[in-house]
């Protein structure tokens, strides 16, 4: 249903996107007993995936509501991602971000060239401020992963992965939102040859798993989590591709976040953030039932606070 939609996506937003490097390390491979292949969207434009569905979901508008602008809230990585891929395409674009959002990530918007447009801290004030950007500046409003094609856009990362190791017998990936978990699933079913798609969740934050189990979308009372970005929940839209097409969620503790993320700076000599550390922490904790297999590692993004690095 989706493949030639996702091959079409593809080829409209490679001029702006990054085919990002796919890495290996011995040394993770014999702690996990598997054969890893890291997807490095770290090495993103703006340092992760999220650039993808950006750009895609802003090129899938028309000219009249591409002059108007584009909004979204987001205090994170999406809003980076808009904020660059609107500028890319000449298009204003509106970020609504917490007032309590640290200064580092509304530099990141303001370099990108997105408008910052500050509020309470609380999701109802985010998606007032938002509707309220809607009416005045006729924007199109934009959702970080409850969008089939921000969906479609973050499914070219697997895609890619796919397309250069089609015999992968899985991919891990992080679930926050669930764009990205989403999307990839879509990838494996039309490119991969029987590949099966697997979610890491913190403990603290495991409204996927959950969701996964009841049938419905759960919500989280607190989220207690170092990894950031993991701290949303599914969509209306997402949240059935997710059942369709994800084998399992597996939930992981902080030590265990941190010690994967460790993992991926000192063996690989690369920065990650701990939302992407979450994928590799999970199979590290179920390896046992991955025993030798080839498995595809998304490296969700690299935007860290050096300032607040945990070890």
């Amino acid at each position: 249903m989706f493949k030639e939609p996702l091959i079409q996506v593809h080829q409209r937003i490679k001029p702006y996107i990054h085919h990002t490097p796919v890495l290996t390390s011995t040394l993770i491979n014999t702690i996990a007993a598997a054969n890893l292949y890291f997807k490095c969207e770290n090495f993103q434009k703006m340092g992760a995936f999220k650039m993808r569905g950006a750009t895609n979901a802003i090129m899938q508008l028309s000219d009249e509501q591409k002059r108007r602008g584009v909004v979204t809230h987001s205090s994170g990585n999406f809003a980076q991602a808009l904020s660059l891929a609107a500028q890319s395409l000449e298009v204003p674009a509106y970020i609504v971000m917490p007032k309590t959002a640290p200064q580092v990530k509304k530099n990141a918007v303001k370099d990108y060239g997105g408008e910052i447009i500050e509020c309470e801290p609380t999701l109802e004030a985010r998606e007032q401020t938002a509707m309220k950007l809607e009416r005045t500046k006729g924007a199109s409003f934009i959702h970080p992963s409850n969008d089939l094609n921000v969906i479609l856009g973050q499914a070219t990362a697997a895609k890619e992965l796919l397309e250069k190791l089609p015999n992968l017998d899985y991919i891990f990936t992080p679930v926050g939102g669930g764009g990205l978990i989403a999307g990839t699933a879509i990838a494996a079913k039309h490119f991969g040859k029987h590949c099966k798609v697997i979610g890491g969740e913190p403990m603290e934050a495991d409204d996927a798993y959950r969701s996964l189990k009841s049938g419905k979308i759960q919500t989280n009372s607190t989220t207690n989590t170092i990894a950031d970005g993991l701290k949303t929940q599914l969509g209306s839209i997402n949240f059935p591709i997710i059942q369709q097409g994800v084998a399992q969620i597996i939930r992981v503790e902080e030590h265990e976040i941190k010690y994967a993320m460790r993992l991926i700076w000192e063996r690989m000599k690369i920065i990650c953030e701990p939302s992407s550390a979450v994928a590799l922490a999970a199979l590290i904790k179920e390896k046992e039932a991955f025993k030798g297999q080839n498995i595809g590692v998304i490296i969700s993004g690299g935007n860290v606070d050096l300032s607040q690095l945990p070890f």
